[in-house]
């Protein structure tokens, strides 16, 4: 079997498929109207004119002027591509014809076979797109006739060493899931409530990568956004403890963080999680690292401002781009696109620290319904911590007092250390309180600890007396 791969043209597609398509073979794109099928079929040829390869594209449904004009609204430019037009005839419909708008023979198919075997005569194309095969289900007498035909178009292509691409769209009345067979593979998309997705359900001749994966259409046409596999991705690394930046978390941590390590820091709305954050992240530019900060929750400016107020120096690193932060909008960003983007900073920037600040952002950028908080934050987390990254995250806690929990969402198995802040109220005032829950790989201080945030800084205090039940006092 031919082990020749061509690329998709599609930003993330050819890894999904584990390097591209297999050269001369067919390929099914499915899906529902306006999930993006065309658009994916032009960039497939606009990939093979790159590469200096001959393009026909049969258009059974849209006239070739048409399809250019709408394709340079992506910025695509087909003029390149050969283009045979199987679309009907406008007198067609204005013609005296008792048996059907076509005629006995087109509805035969053989004008249509002869005039697809005549334009590969004629171009001798490496890579043909056929939109919609479907179509074809429409001039023939019955489903017989129909496979026939189609399956003898694929067999002629294929022993011409051609690889072509052919678009389906289901309806009720007419079913493509016939079609399945005919092609050596099958890519599915996908466009629901919950966002765009492809999947590839069949794939002959090499392994590929199960999905679904997230899928975005936009100026430049179709991206796919693989699931991220961290057992893929490795580097070595030095362990080492890290300082925090702060004397007092320092001392808490009996001396700082783990390289390479992930922290789990908890707490109510307001209670200082971002902060604390921010902190890390000016130790590591401090160290000379490069770090990076995802903020679900607030602007990147109100971020900054309030960590500056506070005497934590973010600006600096910020300005010589060894701090990079992304301010994110969850509704309109897939779990598989913040991965993505979390995996090119890192690997593009040398990212050693990341913050993602914090989980209930995340859990609003769950676009699919097969996806969970956990699973998708172990996957992103995991991959972090083979690549040496030292990784942060934060969780809002709903209950402001209350039963001690270290998180809402059980993301609390994937720490090595959790960093937990809360509040007591005291004399009938609310303080804040941290404390250390769990450190995997060292000792720490098991005691709570006052805490002070405000214009003066940020000040872990002297321990928390207990009562004789327990409880927290002053």
């Amino acid at each position: 079997m031919n082990s020749e791969r061509l690329s998709t043209g599609v930003p993330g597609l050819d890894a999904v498929l584990d390097g591209g398509l297999v050269s001369g073979q067919s390929y099914m794109v499915r899906g529902d109207s306006g999930t993006g099928k065309t658009i994916l079929g032009q960039q497939f040829l606009l990939a093979g004119l790159e590469a200096g390869e001959r393009a026909l594209y049969v258009a059974f449904e849209e006239r070739p002027e048409a399809i250019r004009t709408r394709a340079a609204t992506l910025g695509f430019d087909l003029s390149g591509v050969e283009f045979l037009d199987l679309t009907a005839e406008p007198d067609l419909f204005v013609e005296d014809d008792t048996y059907s708008v076509f005629t006995t023979s087109e509805v035969e198919g053989k004008p249509i076979a002869e005039e697809i075997a005549e334009a590969v005569e004629r171009v001798d194309p490496d890579r043909v797109f056929l939109d919609p095969l479907t179509r074809l289900r429409h001039v023939a007498p019955d489903d017989h006739q129909f496979h026939r035909l189609v399956s003898s178009m694929m067999r002629y292509l294929t022993d011409r060493g051609v690889t072509s691409v052919f678009s389906t769209q289901s309806t009720q009345r007419s079913p493509d899931d016939d079609l399945q067979y005919l092609g050596d593979g099958t890519v599915e998309l996908l466009d629901t409530d919950r966002g765009r997705s492809v999947r590839v359900t069949k794939f002959r001749g090499s392994g590929f990568e199960k999905g679904p994966h997230a899928l975005t259409i936009g100026e430049g046409g179709v991206d796919v956004f693989p699931k991220l596999v961290p057992g893929d991705h490795d580097a070595a690394f030095e362990p080492k403890q890290l300082s925090t930046g702060n004397e007092g978390l320092d001392a808490l941590l009996h001396g700082g963080i783990d390289r390479g390590s992930i922290t789990l820091i908890s707490g109510p709305s307001g209670v200082g999680k971002s902060t604390t954050g921010s902190l890390f992240l000016q130790a590591a530019a401090d160290r000379g690292e490069n770090a990076a900060g995802f903020l679900f929750e607030e602007p990147t400016e109100s971020f900054r401002h309030r960590a500056e107020s506070l005497g934590i120096g973010l600006g600096d690193a910020v300005a010589d781009d060894r701090l990079r932060l992304h301010s994110l909008e969850p509704l309109r960003l897939s779990t598989d696109e913040f991965s993505n983007l979390v995996r090119e900073e890192v690997e593009a920037h040398d990212i050693e620290v990341v913050l993602i600040d914090g989980t209930a952002g995340y859990r609003l950028s769950l676009h699919n319904e097969e996806e969970d908080l956990v699973g998708e934050l172990h996957a992103l987390c995991r991959y972090l911590r083979n690549m040496g990254v030292t990784v942060l995250v934060t969780e809002e806690l709903h209950d402001i007092e209350g039963t001690f929990r270290a998180s809402d969402s059980h993301v609390s198995y994937l720490a090595d250390t959790i960093l937990f802040l809360r509040y007591a109220e005291r004399n009938g005032r609310m303080e804040k309180e941290i404390g250390v829950m769990k450190r995997r790989l060292g000792g720490f201080d098991p005691t709570i600890h006052s805490l002070v945030v405000d214009d003066d800084g940020y000040r872990v205090g002297d321990p928390i007396a207990t009562d004789s039940e327990g409880g927290s006092r002053s």
